[in-house]
């Protein structure tokens, strides 16, 4: 669905009037940014807000950041404001153009976009989700690192999408299994390799073996010595390799290939 898609009026609307859904899909007003957004304002390039006329309301799910800059710049009187006003979208539409919206908008964090379309209830988003939590983990939609929550949500998304969901939520499981939720074993890097490496053996590695062999060190390992190795490989194959180092140990007999 495009903007285009639906009909819209530019109104001036004034501030108090223009709610934000966050108990829903939107995220929590970044002060920091609204201040830094005062200190370089230029009303001639500001983006309007982009608004649903909805149930006699007025929401806004592009723009509360510009909507609050103006605000601010205005003493914290409220005042008249410009906005584009859509009609006809559904609470869940409007999730979605909140998820999809680029431009001068501040970047959506993934656990932002991700939380709004799973209000959406877009398929993959949901599967996702699903997936997370038959693992044991959750999905912390604020990415704040915490013992069983999934902060590194643009990391997770992406290897379920490549991996699939079986293969992702294994990948989960083993870490919670080994490392009991440790925040360090949730990092994106940790996530990034453990998925890699169940995919890359996939039906050559021993479960059993990979779990045990993970709980006897510190889950920051994956981290520290992928880290350490520079640019000696390439992205996320050191870290990738620290978990076939991990897994392979001493051992010849059970020795995994090094295949990338």
């Amino acid at each position: 669905m495009q903007f285009n898609d639906k009909k819209y009026k530019e109104l001036r609307i004034e501030s108090t009037q223009l709610e934000i859904p966050r108990n829903t899909y939107q995220r929590e007003l970044n002060t920091d940014r609204v201040h830094k957004i005062v200190k370089q304002f230029d009303e001639r390039v500001a983006n309007e807000p982009k608004v649903s006329y909805r149930d006699g309301r007025y929401y806004v799910f592009d723009g509360q950041h510009t909507i609050a800059a103006r605000v601010e710049r205005n003493g914290g009187k409220p005042l008249m404001i410009l906005c584009k006003v859509y009609y006809g979208l559904t609470e869940k539409e409007e999730a979605r153009l909140f998820a999809e919206q680029t431009g001068f908008s501040a970047d959506l964090g993934a656990g932002a976009r991700i939380r709004a379309l799973v209000f959406a209830e877009d398929e993959l988003a949901c599967s996702f989700i699903k997936a997370t939590e038959a693992a044991g983990a959750r999905i912390d939609y604020s990415q704040r690192r915490a013992r069983n929550r999934l902060a590194c949500v643009s990391t997770a998304f992406k290897e379920f999408r490549k991996i699939g969901a079986e293969k992702y939520t294994d990948a989960l499981r083993i870490l919670l299994e080994a490392w009991g939720g440790d925040p360090d074993s949730l990092r994106s890097e940790a996530v990034g390799a453990m998925c890699e490496f169940v995919d890359l053996y996939d039906g050559e590695f021993d479960r059993k073996r990979l779990v045990r062999r993970c709980k006897k060190c510190d889950p920051i390992t994956i981290y520290r010595k992928g880290y350490a190795m520079g640019n000696s490989m390439a992205g996320s194959k050191k870290y990738l390799y620290q978990v076939l180092d991990i897994y392979n140990g001493s051992s010849q007999r059970l020795n995994l290939p090094l295949k990338f």
